[in-house]
Formats: C-alpha cells, structure tokens, sequence
C-alpha cells in the first residue's frame, strides 16, 4: 500500500495522460546493466588509481563491487516489491518521507549531469589522440548535441545505442586481457624494453607503492567507474517483464566486476609494468602503443571514445526520466512531466541538455583534461554515495515496516540488515578518504551546496503547497 503522503499522479490534458513506455526489451537491460559497470574511470580513470594504489587497485575494485552488489540487491527487492515503483525516488518517498523523493531525485539528477559534463571532457582528451591541437570544447559540446538529438527521438533508440556501446566495450577489454595473457606468457619485450610477465604483479614496492594513503586515494576514481551500475533502477518504467529482466542483470554484477575490473588491471599492469603506466592518460591505449602496435591503440581509443559516449548517452537520458519522476510528484515545474508525440520527455531532455552544455564551460576555466575530470568525478561520486546510502536505509525500513512484503519477496537481499550497515559503513569511510587528498578534497568541500540548496528548495516548495491548500480552503 502507497504511503497518502506520494502525491497523486494527476492529468488534466491529453499530453499529461501519456505515460512512459515499455520498450527496452531484455537484451537493452543486460547490456544497459553491463554498459553502467564499464564506465569512464576504468578506461580514463584508471591510469591514474594505477598510479595511486599500485596492484592493489585490484583489490579496490573487487571491494567497491562487493558491496555495490549488495545496493543493487536491495535496490532490486524495492523496485519488484510494489510494480507501481519507476525508479528509486518512489519508494524512498514512501519509506523515507516525501523530503526523501524530492532529494533523492534531484541529487540523481545532479550526479547525472555531472557525471555527463566529466564524459564529454575525456571525450576531448580522446580526440586529441589523433588531433593534438584540437580544442577540447569543441568535441566535447559536439558529442554532447549529438547525444541530446538521439535521445530526442526514441527510447528505442537509446536501448539500442547502449546495447551496441556495450557490446564494443565489452568486446576490447576481452581483446585487452587476450592480449595481455598472450603477452605475458610469451615475455613480449616492447620497443620502450618493457617485459611483459605477470611476475610485474609481485614486484617489491608494487602492492603498495605510496603506502596506505594511495591505497585510499585510488577509490575516488575507482568509485566513479561505477557511475551507472544502478540506471536499471530508472528504466524500470520502460522495461518488459521487469520481474526476469532486473534480477538476471543484477546478479551478473560479481562476474561483470571480476572480468570487467580484475583481470583487465592484472593484464594492463602485467604487460605496462607499474612504473611505465602514466596517470594522465588511459592505460588501455597506452597498452597496445607500448606493444608497437599504433593500428590498434587507434581502435582502442575509438572503443575508449565510444564507452564516454556511452556514459553520456545514459547521463542524458537518466536525467530526463528523473525530471518526469519528480514533476509527476510534484517535485519539479508541472511542464516537465509532459511527453513529446513519441512519449519522450522532451523539456527534461532540454533542461538537462542546457545544464550540461553550461557545466562543460569548465573547460575554458580548467582546460587540462585530469584535473576537470577528478574534480567532476569527485562531485557525482559524493552525490552517487548519499543516493546509494538512501537506497539502503529505504530497504531498513522497508524491512521493518512492512515485512509482509518482505516475506513475499521472491528477490530477497541476502544478508540483509548486516550487509546494509555494512554498506553504510563502508560508505561513510569513502567520504572520509576524499578528504585526503587535495584534488578530491575540493569537490568534498563543494559538495555541501547542493544539499543546503535542496533543503530550502524543499521547504519553500513546502511553504508554497500549504498557501495553495490554505487559498482553497478559503
């Protein structure tokens, strides 16, 4: 039973009346699922955690996937519990409160927008590959308007695109670790006197080269790899048979995170040697340059194009679909709840557009393409971490308030309330690691904002529904 409190979803013109469509069939949802665990820090990123961490950044990725699994669990048992659920603002605004919906569904919006304006900077970074005097705006507010005009015109589109980004991406990391296996076992010395061996992986000061602060350190970029491990939570409305397609997408993740993150760091770093991996440029690349082979580090900065492109094709329309959620609550401006003659929501997808196209002007205030990239990535990890924590306290209360439904679940979260503490725990211990350092320790202190912003927005939306109410009465 819906909490009174949600507010009621009303219409009053034909265009209100329209609803989102199902039209991601299975195959969109499995390569949506895989496609949000291969994101732009593994492939940008991941120089740079290499750098920080060492070999252990092996461990840092199986630790992040271990307890994102566990969200994704108890994302999957809310969403399945009521089929009336969208996304995760509904049930966060029934268990949490109204004030959660509303939070949950901007801050989601914001991490998005974020997290879109950090791919289209690597974007830039990618196209000066084969154009080193390229500008990075320009193929950054490029990739941009080609991704607000795609998404403008289908959902179907959308599926399609992601299942084939995905697929390109998932096809060059298994080349990767082909190559790098191959490479390994036959001691392929490169031009540049590099041995490959996987004996680079136990080489003395290699595990923890910068001690255990680098070790922390590698988390922030490692987190934001993340970034979009949990948009099967907001295509939700548009997916068929949700009850089969969600489950099998979320129980991959463990195979996604140890194919995907483990053993394409063993490879890069077996093959690069640690002290030949630069932390400004992605290692994927830098792998097949270092096996003098240019033809194929050009393919492979094409595949690590596509996978930002990727990431910013789900920032754009996750955004939108989250701006639909919040105006049919009452959230956001009535306007954005109304769809497009091809059901899509077309002023989200503008307002969201525009946001972006203002946050990318940080390229003309920090034209280095790393350090763009860590402060924005810090930023949605933060905004990404307290939508993960609300996530499981919602799943808390879920349990405790209604354990009928809990009882009836056929996609129980295993381990439930130690495994949720422990998540929040482990949370609170990120936030805590961003303050090491001084690159991520601005957008820590950023961050902070937004969520003052939120909560006068909020009460002022409050303040406004109860002088509605008030005249009405009267």
């Amino acid at each position: 039973m819906r909490n009174n409190n949600i507010p009621a979803k009303h219409c009053q013109t034909p265009s209100d009346t329209r609803d989102l469509k199902k039209q991601l069939d299975n195959r969109h949802i499995q390569l949506i699922a895989i496609g949000g665990a291969i994101g732009t820090g593994l492939f940008m990123g991941s120089g740079k955690t290499i750098s920080l961490s060492g070999v252990s950044i092996i461990f840092t990725y199986s630790i992040i996937g271990f307890f994102l699994f566990f969200v994704m669990r108890a994302l999957g048992e809310l969403l399945l519990s009521n089929p009336q659920y969208n996304t995760f603002a509904d049930f966060t605004g029934e268990y949490l409160g109204p004030w959660a919906s509303f939070a949950i569904g901007w801050t989601y919006w914001l991490s998005w927008v974020v997290a879109c304006v950090g791919d289209v900077v690597v974007i830039g970074g990618y196209m000066q590959f084969w154009y080193p005097e390229l500008s990075l705006w320009i193929p950054a507010f490029g990739a941009l308007f080609l991704l607000l005009f795609l998404n403008v015109l289908s959902v179907k589109l959308f599926g399609e695109m992601e299942f084939w980004f995905a697929i390109i991406k998932v096809v060059a990391i298994i080349a990767l670790i082909a190559a790098g296996c191959w490479m390994s076992f036959t001691g392929y010395t490169s031009p540049d006197g590099v041995k490959a061996s996987f004996k680079n992986l136990t080489e003395n000061g290699t595990l923890f080269p910068n001690g255990l602060p680098g070790f922390f350190a590698g988390f922030q970029i490692a987190l934001f790899s993340f970034v979009g491990i949990e948009l099967i939570g907001v295509t939700a409305a548009e997916t068929k048979n949700p009850e089969k397609t969600l489950p099998k997408a979320i129980n991959s993740i463990p195979i996604r995170v140890l194919l995907f993150y483990v053993l394409s760091m063993a490879c890069i770093i077996s093959v690069s040697s640690l002290h030949h991996i630069s932390a400004d440029k992605s290692p994927f690349v830098a792998l097949f340059t270092l096996a003098g082979l240019p033809a194929a580090a050009a393919i492979i900065n094409f595949v690590v194009l596509t996978s930002a492109l990727s990431s910013a094709n789900s920032g754009v329309f996750s955004t939108s679909r989250m701006l639909f959620g919040l105006a049919k609550n009452n959230d956001a401006p009535k306007s954005l709840k109304k769809l497009s003659s091809s059901n899509i929501p077309l002023r989200g997808i503008l307002l969201s557009g525009f946001c972006m196209f203002c946050g990318a002007t940080i390229l003309f205030i920090m034209p280095g393409v790393m350090s763009a990239f860590t402060l924005l990535s810090t930023m949605s990890a933060i905004l990404l971490i307290c939508i993960w924590s609300m996530i499981i306290v919602s799943w808390l209360v879920y349990r405790k308030t209604r354990p009928d439904l809990h009882r009836r679940s056929t996609y129980k979260m295993p381990y439930g309330k130690f495994m949720s503490y422990s998540c929040l725990i482990f949370f609170m211990f990120m936030l805590v690691v961003l303050s090491f350092k001084s690159d991520t320790r601005m957008g820590l202190l950023i961050s902070p904002i937004w969520f003052v912003g939120l909560a006068i927005a909020y009460r002022r939306r409050k303040c406004e529904q109860g002088m509605i109410v008030y005249s009405k009465g009267s």
